[in-house]
């Protein structure tokens, strides 16, 4: 897909990853624009005793705001949302989050897959979903979801992933639009309109 084709009406920016995904945020966060005209909201898996350290961390990285996301925050353009450890994080009609306590999915609590589906009911073809390094399956079945809206797929390089299996895995089950190094991850958010 070209950087042409990129439609000029994103709202949101989803980031899923498991393991090795933390060190592409590292990475990838301290080049991001302070203008970014969309909310992006991040979902990770994490250990369910984590505390909020993680958001604190990441906000480090980061010129724009980055809150670990309560239960009905309203999801505003230009900040960057963290999924909290041990709930599944939707998005709302109304544009704020909600957590959901119900079974895992995929084994993890947050899903991404939970994340990317309720995203993609609210935000349809003015959403972007990126999937990073991981060692399971989640993710592929909300990317393809997102897809199905008219949203824009994107997964990390399966080369430059320290756990190459879950963007493979969604490369080889979805429809996938750009397949992004780290490098390339930072042109293509900050070009994201």
């Amino acid at each position: 897909m070209e950087e042409s084709d990129v439609t000029s009406s994103v709202k949101a920016l989803l980031i899923g990853g498991s393991a090795g995904s933390l060190q592409v945020l590292f990475n990838l966060l301290p080049s991001l624009h302070h203008d970014l005209p969309f909310a992006m909201i991040v979902v990770l898996h994490r250990r369910h005793s984590a505390d909020s350290a993680l958001s604190e961390l990441l906000a480090t990285k980061s010129v724009l705001p980055t809150h670990e996301v309560e239960d009905k925050d309203v999801i505003r353009p230009g900040h960057i949302y963290l999924a909290p450890a041990d709930y599944h994080l939707l998005v709302e009609k109304d544009e704020t989050f909600s957590l959901d306590y119900s079974e895992k999915v995929n084994f993890s609590r947050p899903s991404i897959d939970v994340t990317f589906e309720s995203a993609a009911e609210v935000y349809g073809s003015s959403l972007a979903a990126l999937l990073l390094s991981g060692a399971n399956e989640d993710g592929t079945k909300g990317l393809m979801y997102v897809k199905k809206m008219g949203g824009i797929t994107l997964v990390q390089d399966p080369e430059t992933a320290q756990m190459p299996y879950m963007p493979h895995y969604a490369m080889l089950h979805a429809v996938i639009d750009q397949v992004l190094n780290i490098r390339q991850m930072s042109h293509y958010i900050n070009n994201l309109r």
